[in-house]
């Protein structure tokens, strides 16, 4: 099963480096994917997606690949190098952190082919020819929660008001709280919206300050924008009796106090990345983007807490997002 293959992966990569083919007799050389990725922690929801993707591309494409991990605190240059040097079909990584590195090695290495997902190829500082970005919408699910959120903060008394927490100022991590808060003001104009950010993506006390802080403020329902530190802002909004909102994963499983999540897929996103470069369809000095109406972003499953009528209103504004009717802005309004 996948996760019995992943612990093979954690294990495995934990050490450095993970060769993995498809069985069986090849009559020439299958492509060969080099990947870097920042740790192999499958209880984290990000990284556990690139993997996932990337063992799908293993099976039912047929790729070798290869999986580079290196220590936190250092560059990943030397990775990129390593897979260059060695020749490696397509060398891919994902998240804007690793967005310098991966521009000075598609500058060392010109003729090698290097994509990232989960960065646009405008944050490449000199936007090299032979990068492919990959984009997620995932302002377009954010404004689902935000919206389902504020249709609930309306049946509180009080007044109404919803809260995010972002690990650091980014834009792959405001893209998710731009639309949470353009879907809030759409259900309830006058509704009151904070965000504020831990500058941590790690240590979850960080963002359970930051929750508690927003739900002392009168928040009803505060989203994590923070990886396994937003699980901090979860907690919070457990422990104070408040929705909850998960982020990149379904993190329903944590309990009904979950409202929704705003799913990012990094499994679709890195398993169509390889298939579009052994079709032949890569195309460096783009982005290619993931959005509802291709599944690589999604709205995860919505606690049985809320009353089905609620739910039944988002699918009215989901069609209205695919149609362009509603443009979701990917960006915070500066105030």
């Amino acid at each position: 099963m996948r996760a019995r293959w992943l612990s093979g992966v954690a294990a495995v990569v934990g050490t450095g480096l993970l060769v993995g083919a498809a069985t069986g007799s090849m009559s020439r050389q299958p492509p060969s994917i080099g990947l870097v990725v920042q740790n192999t922690d499958l209880s984290d929801a990000y990284q556990r997606g690139v993997l996932v993707g990337a063992e799908r591309a293993v099976r039912e494409l047929g790729v070798k690949l290869k999986v580079i991990t290196h220590p936190p605190t250092r560059s990943s240059v030397g990775a990129f190098r390593y897979l260059a040097q060695h020749g490696y079909d397509l060398i891919l990584t994902y998240g804007y952190e690793e967005t310098g590195d991966l521009d000075a090695a598609a500058r060392q290495f010109p003729h090698r082919t290097f994509a990232i997902v989960d960065s646009s190829i405008q944050d490449l500082e000199h936007h090299p020819h032979n990068v492919q970005g990959g984009t997620f919408r995932t302002e377009q699910p954010a404004y689902l929660a935000g919206y389902l959120a504020a249709l609930l903060e309306r049946r509180r008394p009080g007044k109404d008001v919803v809260g995010s927490v972002g690990g650091y100022k980014i834009p792959t991590v405001d893209a998710y709280i731009a639309g949470f808060q353009a879907g809030a003001r759409k259900a309830d104009p006058g509704i009151h919206l904070l965000n504020g950010y831990s500058n941590d993506f790690g240590v979850q006390s960080k963002c359970r300050a930051v929750a508690l802080g927003q739900i002392a403020l009168g928040a009803g329902a505060i989203l994590q924008v923070a990886d396994s530190c937003g699980l901090g802002a979860l907690a919070a909004a457990k422990e104070k009796g408040v929705w909850g909102i998960g982020v990149d994963a379904d993190q329903s499983y944590l309990g009904p106090f979950v409202l929704t999540s705003v799913v990012k897929r990094l499994d679709v996103a890195v398993f169509d990345t390889i298939k579009s470069f052994t079709k032949g369809k890569l195309r460096p000095g783009t982005d290619a983007t993931f959005d509802l109406a291709n599944g690589g972003v999604a709205l995860g499953k919505v606690s049985p807490r809320v009353p089905r009528s609620l739910v039944a209103k988002l699918e009215p504004i989901r069609r209205q997002i695919l149609a362009g009717t509603i443009r979701v802005p990917s960006t915070l309004a500066t105030s």
